[in-house]
């Protein structure tokens, strides 16, 4: 029975490990062409919106919003892939699980947080306004 460093002081020296290899002879997912990459990508999806809101290339506020939100969330799969090294491989799948029930409880948790702000905004309107706005049929 080997002690529990053994497998990690196995490794220590071998040139596969220290070139990004596993032991197995797999390459592991931390590469430099992987993180140039994945920089690349990610400074590019954070300078399309900036240059999208400081040259109003898009008149619409709800559709440039839409657009930046997209980008936002390519954005994160960008992160994830190439950051965090997140795939849905075996290996990771308890990894991934995670990040998608964490996806989840984000999403709810901030869909309920504006539903509660627009409703407590329409509850406590003035009276006057409140009046105009039923008047109005909305």
């Amino acid at each position: 029975m080997s002690a529990p460093g053994d497998e990690i002081d196995a490794h220590v020296g071998d040139p596969r490990v220290a070139h990004g290899h596993h032991g197995d002879g797999q390459p592991s997912h931390a590469s430099l062409k992987g993180y140039l990459t994945g920089f690349a990508l990610a400074a590019i999806l954070t300078v399309i919106p900036f240059w999208l809101v400081m040259g109003h290339v898009i008149g619409d506020a709800t559709v440039a919003s839409a657009v930046i939100l997209g980008l936002a969330a390519v954005q994160i799969v960008v992160h994830v892939v190439f950051f965090l090294h997140m795939d849905t491989t075996s290996e990771h799948g308890w990894n991934m699980l995670a990040l998608i029930f964490t996806a989840v409880l984000v999403t709810i948790v901030l869909g309920a947080s504006i539903w509660v702000m627009y409703t407590e905004n329409a509850n406590m309107m003035p009276v006057a306004a409140q009046s105009l706005h039923h008047a109005m049929g909305r």
